[in-house]
């Protein structure tokens, strides 16, 4: 099981941008990759620890998911931070984001969702398929599926396809 998602984590790394071809390369040579390899795999195996110290990830990367699907890609981790969260299959992380918990609860977030960069995601929200997160929005409320949404605090910018300005 464990292999088969950091597969498809590769097969998305692969796909989403010019790295590597193989897994081996992917570790070697991308924090971000070393790092879901890491947040895969867990440290509890000797094997696990030795790698990690010989190869440690993305400091500022921190993973933290209840929960995720196959096919999470991060794009420049930097100061990326991911807790207490359930996500689905095929989600794009960019930097500086936060997606996290707040005293009354966590994010849900479905497949085919792309975080861009100083995005925040807080609190018992749900996050639908198919939706991307502007760069610097901040979503305090739940996002219905097939929308994009900007800005502080969001709304939905496009639905469907269809440009719109609605509240959540």
């Amino acid at each position: 099981m464990v292999f088969a998602l950091i597969k498809a984590d590769h097969s998305r790394f692969v796909a989403c941008g010019s790295h590597p071809n193989t897994i081996l390369g992917l570790f070697l040579f991308n924090l971000e990759f070393r790092s879901v390899f890491f947040y895969r795999v867990g440290s509890e195996r000797t094997a696990s620890r030795i790698l990690h110290r010989l190869y440690p990830p993305l400091p500022s990367l921190h993973l933290g998911m209840r929960s995720c699907g196959p096919g999470l890609y991060i794009e420049h981790g930097f100061a990326t931070i991911v807790t207490d969260v359930a996500m689905g299959k095929n989600c794009w992380i960019n930097q500086q984001v936060t997606i996290g918990t707040t005293d009354k609860g966590s994010p849900t977030i479905g497949d085919n969702v792309r975080v861009c960069a100083g995005a925040i995601v807080v609190g018992p929200v749900s996050i639908g398929n198919g939706v991307t997160v502007g760069a610097g929005a901040v979503v305090a409320k739940s996002v219905p599926d097939d929308c994009v949404v900007v800005g502080n605090p969001a709304y939905i910018l496009k639905r469907n396809g269809l440009r719109v300005n609605e509240k959540l």
